[in-house]
């Protein structure tokens, strides 16, 4: 507490509510108070509610900064992997060279699954969405690993948590194969995160397979890019439903179906909706126009973001990876084509400086998956599989301390009370 409190007049009634101060942000007031004095507080989309306390990730969307565990996102994308991060979110500090090297093998050692898994794959339907197989089939590692599973006890809560990174890589891929009618490949304990990851997607058994090391290191950004930001609606989500006592494989499985829509983790996806909606150059000054008309509805997806007032620190280091992808593969794709020349008018164009619409990391990082190959459906997959150590050390860090179930409460403006009347009387 920082010994301040905020006063709070109702008619004749003052009410005293404690004013608290983080590490970083600005000061939370505790609206507990105004319960007890008959009164509830109503913030639609709990953009001025702080639901919890968290030592995890910290956004200054104004000054364009992302931090976990204190350290700038940027600095972990160049300098740092995917599994080192992971170790970050999940203990709070970066590990030393020992702990790296222990942490790598031991989620090395877990990405397989189990094998009576594949035949719950094959429930669905083979068109169903990559997203809705990923809902199913997490969900459903809750019944392979039930048994043991206390999540009071801090040792079950850590394995969850080495089973959850270390298969999801494997899931993500089995569900790209079943769409494609083609057969599974096991993980191999010879690669790193991200280049399993990519053998798993495309390799076959017919022959060899080389990853790309250009196209892993670019895999393993994305990934940390998004491996977490703050409380989000999928966040919060894993959070609400883990504070009712579920299994941690349920709580994964909710996030993800938030994740899944279009106005969270589709964002990557819609950015090559929109270029194919533009179709190509020639048409591009013409949609550039319709983006400026304020009486026509076309949106510009890709560009601003809803948190980032100024600009994407995550952006910057995708811009980077995003022209070494496109450099080494050396692709003539019009669609890419078409999002650098979209690229080229945001940064230039006044009325997008002037309102700070700058490309986010998912209009990078959608042209990147594309390049690389990967269909849209599987993009909000990756998303999914990349933001699983956010979530997990969200549902850890609710766990290690009290916390409350989730219970918001409502404005209500439905009916008052009244009688039931008979059918024949209606």
């Amino acid at each position: 507490m920082t010994g301040k409190t905020a006063t709070l007049t109702v008619g004749d009634k003052s009410i005293n509510l404690p004013i608290y101060s983080g590490t970083l942000g600005p000061d939370v007031i505790d609206v507990k108070d105004v319960l007890s004095n008959g009164y509830f507080t109503y913030d639609p989309g709990f953009m001025a509610t702080s639901a919890c306390e968290s030592k995890i990730t910290f956004i200054d969307g104004d000054k364009g900064i992302l931090l976990h565990r204190g350290y700038p996102i940027d600095q972990l994308a160049e300098k740092s992997d995917y599994l080192e991060t992971c170790y970050l979110l999940l203990n709070g500090e970066l590990p030393n060279a020992e702990q790296k090297v222990a942490f790598e093998k031991l989620i090395t050692n877990h990405t397989m699954v189990h094998e009576q898994l594949q035949f719950f794959y094959r429930g669905f339907r083979r068109d169903a969405h990559p997203m809705a197989v990923m809902c199913g089939v997490v969900g459903a590692l809750s019944a392979f690993y039930h048994d043991n599973l206390d999540i009071n006890n801090p040792e079950h809560r850590h394995i969850a948590a080495i089973r959850l990174i270390a298969k999801m890589p494997t899931m993500a891929a089995m569900s790209y194969k079943y769409s494609m009618g083609q057969p599974f490949m096991y993980p191999r304990n010879d690669l790193s995160y991200s280049e399993n990851f990519l053998h798993m997607m495309f390799a076959t058994p017919c022959e060899e397979y080389k990853v790309n090391p250009i196209i892993a290191k670019a895999m393993d950004r994305i990934f940390v890019l998004h491996a977490d930001h703050e409380q989000n609606a999928s966040t919060s989500t894993v959070r609400l439903t883990g504070s009712t006592g579920a299994n941690p494989y349920a709580c994964i499985a909710a996030g993800i179906a938030a994740l899944w829509g279009p106005s969270h983790g589709g964002a990557n996806e819609a950015v090559l909706k929109m270029l194919d909606e533009i179709g190509d150059v020639s048409k591009l000054d013409d949609f550039i126009a319709r983006v400026k008309d304020k009486n026509d509805s076309t949106k510009l997806m890709g560009f601003g973001h809803r948190v980032y007032k100024n600009f994407d620190p995550r952006a910057k280091v995708m811009k980077q990876t995003c022209d070494e992808v496109l450099t080494a593969l050396g692709i003539n794709d019009p669609q890419l084509e078409l999002a650098m020349k979209l690229e080229e008018i945001a940064l230039s164009d006044e009325y997008f400086v002037k309102r700070k619409l700058y490309p986010n990391v998912d209009f990078y990082s959608g042209i990147i998956l594309k390049a690389i190959g990967i269909p849209t459906s599987m993009f909000t997959v990756i998303f999914a599989l990349g933001r699983t150590p956010g979530w997990i050390a969200h549902w850890l860090e609710m766990h290690s301390a009290a916390y409350k179930i989730g219970r918001p409460r409502q404005l209500y403006t439905g009916a008052t009370q009244r009688d039931f009347v008979p059918v024949e009387q209606r």
